[in-house]
């Protein structure tokens, strides 16, 4: 059904802003719909300066930011909110005031406002810090409703795969694989083929499959990467047949491993910002590789390198040769690929490691595929 004529013009009033009849529609607004209006034009305003200014309303103080923003929980869906949260953070400098715990209790957690906390971490006094973390912990718990059962489901099955065996019982029989291996056994006379070699999967066993090592890259781009990275390593972490390490880096290399049973802790362990040192994180990763031919290291970093470039590639072509599976992710959040080093990431392709963004729904297949050595699932650009 197509909007009224009126109601097309109380929208375009509402996108457009300004004083009543300076934006050329001649509509006025009232009641909630004027409320909204001055909750947006508080953070939009009106363009100055050949608009590269914006007025602003917010004023500086934690209350009436924490007013604003109880006005756009109330009129606008939380999408909406989010976003518009995210730009009073950028356009208006308001990152301060989150550390304020009135702030914090009033704003729509979402991963780009645990990206921002992090950011804040060190600066973030004690009165703040346990709100801070409640908040944290409140998306944390809400992406691991969403994404552990089916990453669970998905890799397991994928380790099961992987352990093949010569003679399977019944039940283990892959019978996919059997029928392609068994085609010059095709009798046309009786349209079936004869299985001469079965292939079947072995259940996984209790103990260590795979190690996985997730190497994540913590400056401040990287942000919404380094809250799902920390997440599925929890995940990963928490699944008997996977041996799953957790490195962060900027200059500096740091193991989080042993705070893997709680993805908050190890959030608040990271410390976004800073340089870049790729190859430095990837010696430290390789000196942990003890059983190359089982472990898949995964690199989530934009691959702007602040350390020694022909060194990183050196290292990647030296794990690859020892039987690793490497997996290169840009970005691993749904905004897809950040600004990267295009050079690097064809340097990579070119050692048969592509870079490319991975989704968080999509991380589970990628992992799959490089458990079970088949071409990962990239998507396309």
């Amino acid at each position: 059904m197509q909007p009224s004529a009126d109601e097309r013009l109380r929208r375009w009033r509402l996108v457009l802003g300004g004083e009543p009849g300076a934006e050329g529609t001649g509509c006025a607004l009232t009641g909630q719909d004027a409320a909204m209006d001055g909750a947006l034009g508080a953070l939009y305003g009106g363009a100055k300066n050949g608009g590269k200014d914006r007025g602003a309303g917010l004023g500086a103080s934690a209350p009436s930011v924490a007013r604003w923003l109880g006005d756009i929980r109330t009129y606008f869906p939380s999408s909406v909110v989010q976003v518009m949260q995210r730009d009073a953070i950028e356009r208006l400098g308001l990152a301060t005031l989150l550390l304020e715990p009135e702030m914090l209790e009033a704003v729509e957690a979402d991963v780009h406002l645990v990206g921002t906390l992090l950011s804040l971490n060190k600066a973030m006094p004690e009165t703040t810090r346990e709100t801070a973390r409640a908040v944290v912990r409140k998306v944390v718990e809400d992406l691991e409703k969403r994404l552990a059962t089916r990453t669970r489901a998905t890799l397991t099955g994928a380790l099961d795969r992987s352990a093949r065996i010569g003679r399977p019982r019944h039940r283990d029989i892959d019978w996919d694989r059997t029928i392609r291996a068994n085609l010059k056994n095709y009798l046309p006379e009786h349209g079936t083929v004869v299985p001469e070699r079965l292939v079947g999967y072995g259940r996984a066993a209790r103990g260590v499959k795979k190690d996985v090592v997730l190497c994540i890259d913590q400056s401040g781009s990287m942000a919404a990467s380094v809250v799902y990275a920390s997440v599925f390593g929890a995940v990963l972490a928490s699944m008997r047949s996977i041996a799953t390490r957790l490195v962060v880096f900027d200059t500096a290399v740091v193991d989080l491993t042993d705070q893997l049973d709680d993805p908050v802790d190890v959030l608040f362990g990271t410390q976004l910002g800073g340089g870049t040192d790729i190859n430095r994180a990837l010696a430290y990763c390789q000196s942990q590789i003890t059983r190359p031919a089982d472990t898949v290291v995964v690199l989530i970093s934009d691959l702007y390198e602040g350390g020694i470039r022909d060194e990183m590639l050196k290292r990647v072509a030296a794990m690859k040769a020892s039987g690793v599976q490497f997996v290169a992710l840009l970005a691993l959040s749904d905004e897809g690929a950040p600004a990267y080093d295009r050079e690097h990431a064809a340097a990579l392709a070119a050692l048969g490691a592509p870079a490319f963004a991975c989704t968080p729904d999509l991380f589970p297949e990628v992992m799959a595929a490089a458990i079970e050595r088949r071409p990962l699932p990239i998507p396309e650009a």
